[in-house]
């Protein structure tokens, strides 16, 4: 049986667990040759997502309810995320290496993600939306938030077209190799500051820009919605 601490490891070493579907009891190891990143504290708000944002209502938790948010990303026709994971995610989160965020317009839930961390990594899984702009709020959210409480890394796995609008970029393996071993021993705390209120994060993107991203490319672990896309093939794992 997989463990939590192997699970970990597994990260560590810059491989991560996925199955084909919610019935599938195994689990599986992926190591992209490209890999997908986000900026810690730069993900690029679009004009009409500022605006959004700037009619005020909404506002940000990240101690919520974490099955809650993870069932939220698992309830879809079709997902990785399988019986296994769900309980490997509820291990790492009681061990404190397990996190998620959600985002609230006008005290409704409008959309959320999670992820594992492990130093001053963050490995985005899954995000979902129940309203307009939900999980492109999420994602501008948490980047913010890692940044506040000393992550570096934001690893998002895979390509997508929604994270290539967002600033998100794809890289070599050996790239992420050495962020990643430059990320691991640090010290950062997901739960070390409250997520920014909605006027500061406002104040914050409108900020101009210290650099313009290096290019318009991006990987991302999630779709809109927050399914990973199914990778062409992995090394088989216990999972059950």
């Amino acid at each position: 049986m997989l463990t939590a601490g192997m699970l970990l490891r597994g990260y560590a070493n810059g491989v991560f667990p996925m199955a084909y579907s919610a019935d599938d009891p195994q689990l599986y190891w992926f190591d992209p040759p490209r890999r997908g990143i986000l900026p810690v504290g730069g993900v690029h708000a679009s004009r009409s997502l500022i605006r959004s944002l700037a009619r005020g209502g909404w506002s940000a938790d990240a101690s919520p309810d974490f099955d809650a948010i993870v069932r939220a990303c698992a309830d879809r026709p079709e997902t990785w995320i399988n019986a296994p994971l769900r309980r490997l995610y509820a291990e790492l989160h009681a061990l404190g290496h397990a996190h998620a965020l959600a985002v609230m317009q006008n005290g409704q839930l409008a959309g959320g993600i999670f992820g594992v961390t492990l130093g001053g990594a963050f490995f985005g899984e899954s995000m979902f939306s129940t309203r307009t702009n939900g999980s492109k709020m999420a994602l501008v959210w948490i980047s913010d938030h890692l940044a506040r409480c000393g992550f570096t890394l934001f690893d998002t796995q895979y390509l997508t077209p929604h994270l290539a609008t967002m600033g998100g970029r794809e890289i070599s393996r050996l790239d992420y190799q050495s962020r990643l071993a430059r990320a691991l021993p640090r010290t950062a705390d997901f739960r070390a500051r409250p997520p920014a209120s909605g006027e500061a994060l406002l104040a914050g993107l409108r900020q101009p820009p210290e650099s313009s991203p290096s290019s318009s490319s991006s990987t991302g672990a999630n779709s809109p919605s927050g399914p990973m896309p199914s990778p062409p093939s992995g090394s088989a794992v216990s999972g059950t």
